[in-house]
């Protein structure tokens, strides 16, 4: 389809900072909530969500994946189980979101040392 604008008017075009079409923007604030992301989705947001803190040197994380039957939560489990920049994890606490949230405990940028 031809684009009808007038040759000096350029085309809406995304700004740098905006995500590509489909994707979602997620503020990078240690705190991932995946209550919006269908199930088929959440290994390869957690991992990408992590490295993002990682490089902005948030280094301890809340992923809220809910009570429910506990099926996020094990596919939270196994995914942070595999990245490589994971120290360690552990069921939130009273406050923290109790066993509706997982806690985790990023390694520093550069400490890739396996665990």
């Amino acid at each position: 389809m031809r684009d009808e604008r007038p040759d000096d008017e350029a085309p809406d075009e995304p700004a740098g900072d905006e995500p590509p079409d489909g994707a979602v923007a997620l503020p990078i604030d240690g705190a991932l909530d995946l209550h919006t992301f269908h199930p088929r989705e959440v290994a390869g947001v957690v991992a990408e969500y992590l490295d993002a803190c990682r490089r902005s040197g948030i280094l301890e994380v809340r992923i809220v994946h809910g009570k429910g039957t506990g099926q996020l939560r094990r596919t939270v489990h196994a995914a942070l189980q595999r990245h490589p920049a994971v120290a360690s994890f552990r069921p939130a606490g009273t406050g923290e979101g109790s066993w509706g949230a997982t806690m985790v405990v990023l390694r520093p940028a550069g400490d890739d040392a396996p665990r």
